[in-house]
């Protein structure tokens, strides 16, 4: 579903005027349609995160309905784990490297995961800066039955993922999910997490499964209690 002017204008908390100028200035992605603005929720969503832009919870009904404490981005950091000096001089060898120990079903390849991992990354991987990359919103991994996994990486050979900001990447974080909706909510939750400059910088620390996940899980209560509050009871 794709959002109008007055709904993004809602989700930042600015006029409409300002969205407008943001797609004239600030490259926001939209499409017109009889001469009015539209807004695909995933580009949305990755502009967010590349801008750094703070956004309403109630990006979460947009997305998938009042179910918004069904998803939780600190449990699939928590059950995909972190790995630590991940070796690879290009993405191909990362990835590979990556998923090498990745909580998945018996039933399902490594190999499958890893080609669509690279189908998706010939898109464009998502660079928001300083030196973090975060899954396209638009490619998803879907392995329907599964619990939805988030890995953080912490590349030993940075890679060039041509960020606005010149850094090279070496902080990955890799998705899989039983659905889209899954996909997309857990990337406006990261998005959200990320926004933080505090916790961009105890990111840049490598800090051990442990501490990321309980600063996630903090962050995470405080935006799902801000959508409490935000929503008519």
């Amino acid at each position: 579903m794709q959002l109008t002017l007055a709904q993004v204008a809602r989700l930042f908390s600015v006029s409409e005027n300002t969205v407008a100028r943001w797609v004239r200035y600030e490259n926001l992605p939209a499409v017109e349609v009889n001469s009015q603005y539209r807004f695909p929720r995933a580009d949305l969503l990755e502009w967010a995160a590349i801008q750094q832009r703070s956004f309403s919870p109630e990006i979460f009904q947009e997305i998938n309905g009042d179910h918004v404490s069904e998803v939780s981005l600190s449990e699939s950091i928590s059950r995909g784990g972190i790995a630590v000096r991940v070796e690879g001089a290009d993405r191909f060898e990362v990835f590979r490297a990556a998923i090498n120990d990745l909580p998945m079903p018996p039933e399902f390849d490594r190999e499958t995961l890893l080609d669509l991992l690279m189908a998706r990354e010939k898109a464009g991987g998502t660079a928001i800066g300083d030196g973090i990359a975060i899954p396209h919103p638009r490619y998803p991994v879907v392995l329907p039955g599964n619990v939805s996994v988030v890995r953080v990486c912490y590349l030993s050979n940075p890679l060039d993922y041509q960020a606005g900001d010149g850094k090279l990447v070496d902080t990955l974080f890799l998705m899989i999910c039983p659905t889209v909706h899954e996909h997309l909510q857990l990337l406006a939750r990261l998005a959200s997490v990320l926004n933080s400059p505090d916790f961009r910088a105890l990111l840049a620390t490598r800090p051990d499964r442990t501490r990321l996940v309980s600063a996630v899980r903090a962050a995470e209560q405080a935006f799902v209690e801000q959508h409490q509050e935000a929503t008519p009871q």
